[in-house]
């Protein structure tokens, strides 16, 4: 049986024909088709005003994003062979870039699978559900990953604050076998574990994996800090790379238990250490000392969540940025990153070079990074172009 109709107003099918794949509330026809009919997670075919079909989709009524597009074939709604199909294709991507298992396999609408994401570390995959439309596929979900990977553990990491706005309960469990109580990675060279069940996100941020090898260029012999560290993922590859010494800043005095722990994993850990508490804070603390470094890797979390942040997160990118250069040696590197989407990328680079100017620094842009290819971009939905970073040399004016 046909999934029921979801119509839209007229001309509001533009921006999915150009190749989006949201529909927000406001671009339905609630005549014809009355959001209140429909239940959380349902099925349903995207038209135009005119019936046309446009494409299959799941829908929440409660979500200002209404539906969301999994197919435009008629003949393939969301079912286990399309997740199969999904599934399949994404896989051969990774597998073309990566020579280990230890990537994101899906990553939401880029994957054509909006609301989903697949981390892979080795025999484990962590997953995470942000749209009731997905939740309702759970199962099927799980048993598609078990048939394509054969995987020792599938875990569920469903504690996204994000799913409160699909009116989803937060949860984690372990969907298949049984949940390490560690994840392995091997990235750039190194290897890290990090928690299974409690590790921020799924429990690693592989989307910085090209930007944290490209800074090992920049560390040989030099003294390095690296702020908001967690595990180590940027600190413990410089140290590998030749970094004389690393600090590493973190809030978390478990996330800076794991560093060490990794940092001993790598054989390195003469060469690392650490300094837990407010990251802000502990920049003011190393500036009175007069302490200098001459390469500071700085990966903040995101301070613009939403829109209505912007303010008090622009001041705080700015505040982190200028403290950091007032850290760093005459001849200086930094690494300034965000995963804020609302920061665009030239109001970042805006952001450094007007604080460089306020310090009296000479500031150069050396390369810039963006998000690894197992985070591939959907050209027509800004959103999934969230990642950047900036390498800059720093000097005297």
């Amino acid at each position: 049986m046909n999934p029921p109709e979801l119509r839209l107003r007229k001309h509001e099918e533009r921006r999915l024909r150009a190749g989006h794949l949201w529909v927000f509330s406001n671009e339905v026809d609630i005549r014809h088709t009355p959001l209140t009919g429909f239940a959380p997670g349902d099925a349903v075919q995207v038209t135009d005003y005119t019936g046309k079909f446009i494409g299959h989709a799941y829908v929440n009524p409660h979500s200002l994003i209404c539906a969301r597009l999994v197919s435009r074939d008629r003949e393939h709604p969301l079912d286990p062979s399309l997740l199969n199909h999904r599934f399949n294709v994404a896989l051969s991507l990774r597998r073309r870039l990566f020579p280990d298992p230890y990537y994101r396999l899906a990553f939401g609408e880029s994957d054509a699978l909006p609301g989903l994401v697949v981390d892979r570390f080795g025999e484990v995959l962590s997953v995470q559900i942000t749209t009731a439309g997905m939740e309702a596929q759970k199962q099927a979900i799980v048993t598609a990953l078990d048939k394509l990977l054969k995987p020792k553990s599938i875990i569920l990491r469903n504690d996204s604050p994000i799913r409160e706005l699909e009116g989803l309960p937060t949860y984690v469990e372990t969907a298949l076998g049984e949940a390490p109580a560690q994840l392995d990675i091997i990235e750039n060279g190194c290897r890290f574990q990090a928690p299974a069940l409690s590790g921020q996100k799924t429990g690693w941020f592989y989307d910085h994996r090209l930007n944290r090898g490209r800074a090992t260029h920049y560390v040989k012999d030099m003294r390095v800090l690296d702020v908001f560290s967690y595990l180590g993922g940027w600190g413990i590859p410089a140290a590998v790379n030749g970094a004389r010494e690393v600090v590493c800043i973190d809030a978390s005095g478990a996330a800076l238990d794991q560093l060490a722990a990794n940092a001993a994993l790598n054989q390195v850990a003469d060469r690392i250490t650490t300094l837990q508490g407010d990251a802000f804070e502990a920049l003011r603390a190393l500036r009175e000392e007069r302490e200098r470094f001459d390469v500071i890797l700085l990966d903040p979390p995101a301070f613009i969540k939403r829109r209505k942040d912007a303010k008090q997160g622009l001041e705080a990118y700015r505040r982190v940025n200028q403290l950091a250069m007032q850290l760093l040696s005459r001849d200086g590197i930094l690494v300034s990153a965000s995963c804020s989407y609302h920061l665009e990328r030239q109001r970042l680079q805006q952001i450094l070079l007007k604080t460089g100017r306020q310090l009296d620094r000479h500031l150069v842009l050396l390369e810039q990074g963006h998000q690894g290819p197992d985070h591939p971009v959907h050209p027509a939905i800004p959103e999934s172009d969230y990642l950047k970073a900036f390498f800059c040399r720093i000097t005297p004016s």
